[in-house]
């Protein structure tokens, strides 16, 4: 039996019952695999039924607003996807009459589809022979053939793409792409892989060569960035407090946070104080206020949230001065408002 046959015949007994599988809907496969994108399918399975709750459709997504989608996208992370989630939603509507393209060559133009999920979706949608090539399939292709060409570079991904396209079946292209995506997902597991009850294990080159854990080869990126984020929690007597919308390109773009000074390390109250480009920026150089008399730290030990380049270092100030010019909402209200993780967890603990 051939390798395309075995891991289609292990999908059929095998495969999870997820809901995406229960249709070929374009606009449901879309919305799975834009979610599951640098996403584990048991963190983003609550997302999907509650997009597809509130979205049942492609038209309702574009017709809510980004400030409500990013709301309902917080705490998945990269958030750029939801970002290219409501915009590609409304170009579907308003510039193709809500019908999704059809064609590998014409998915790979919308916005935040990439090679990946314009693959999966004309394959699973519209049966295209077109290979899907996902970190899943990279690892199952480099076990069972013995590649030591790593599957981050250049010449890497150009192999590994022509080998998934020469093993496409010449039916239910859809069904093994899907395959060989949960083979390696719940079989060939990048720590523990099932070797010994595999059903291509005589033919695996790792297998029979005792090589399993250490394909595939990756190479190493560059090291993970330190930053200190101190966030400025301003509370009125009637509970009002201040935000503002993160414009910088980067994490967290469009989302709403306390009023930040970011430094160079991690601070005390009173070197905090010396940061006089971050204090400037909210108005709070004032040679008649002592300032250090009117900010306190609220969370004795400092978060550390975890990104995938990134550790953000994260302190919460309580402060006792108005900032001016600033958006002013009430606290109890703050939950309408799409915020970062650590921050929306702040805001559930933090008693005022």
């Amino acid at each position: 039996m051939s390798f395309n046959s075995n891991l289609t015949n292990w999908f059929d007994k095998n495969k999870r019952e997820l809901p995406w599988r229960k249709s070929n809907d374009p606009y449901k496969i879309w919305l799975s695999e834009i979610i599951l994108q640098q996403t584990q399918v048991k963190q983003g399975l609550p997302y999907y039924n509650k997009f597809l709750k509130n979205y049942p459709n492609i038209y309702e997504l574009a017709r809510s607003s980004e400030n409500e989608v990013m709301k309902n996208w917080q705490g998945l992370g990269y958030y750029s996807r939801a970002r290219n989630l409501h915009f590609t939603a409304k170009y579907i509507v308003h510039e193709l009459n809500g019908i999704f393209p059809k064609k590998y060559i014409d998915l790979i133009k919308l916005k935040g589809v990439g090679d990946y999920t314009a693959s999966a979706i004309a394959s699973i949608c519209f049966d295209e022979s077109v290979a899907v090539l996902d970190g899943n399939v990279f690892r199952v292709l480099s076990r069972y053939f013995g590649i030591e060409i790593p599957i981050n570079s250049t010449q890497g991904i150009k192999h590994f793409k022509s080998l998934a396209k020469s093993l496409l079946p010449k039916k239910r292209i859809g069904d093994y792409n899907q395959a060989v995506m949960e083979f390696g997902a719940l079989q060939c597991k990048p720590k523990s892989p099932n070797c010994s009850i595999c059903p291509i294990n005589v033919n695996c080159v790792a297998f029979t060569t005792n090589n399993t854990k250490n394909l595939p080869i990756k190479i190493k990126r560059s090291k993970i960035k330190d930053r200190y984020f101190n966030f400025l929690v301003y509370l009125t007597k009637k509970s009002e407090t201040v935000i503002e919308k993160r414009n910088v390109k980067g994490i967290w773009q469009q989302l709403y946070q306390f009023p930040l000074i970011e430094t160079e390390s991690s601070v005390s109250k009173k070197n905090l104080m010396s940061y006089k480009k971050g204090l400037e920026k909210y108005n709070l150089i004032n040679p008649e206020i002592e300032l250090i008399n009117k900010i306190e730290l609220i969370n004795k030990s400092e978060i550390v949230h975890k990104l995938s380049h990134q550790r953000l270092h994260i302190k919460f100030w309580k402060l006792n001065k108005k900032i001016k010019h600033h958006k002013t909402v009430y606290w109890n209200d703050l939950k309408k408002y799409p915020v970062p993780s650590p921050i929306a967890e702040f805001i559930r603990s933090y008693k005022p």
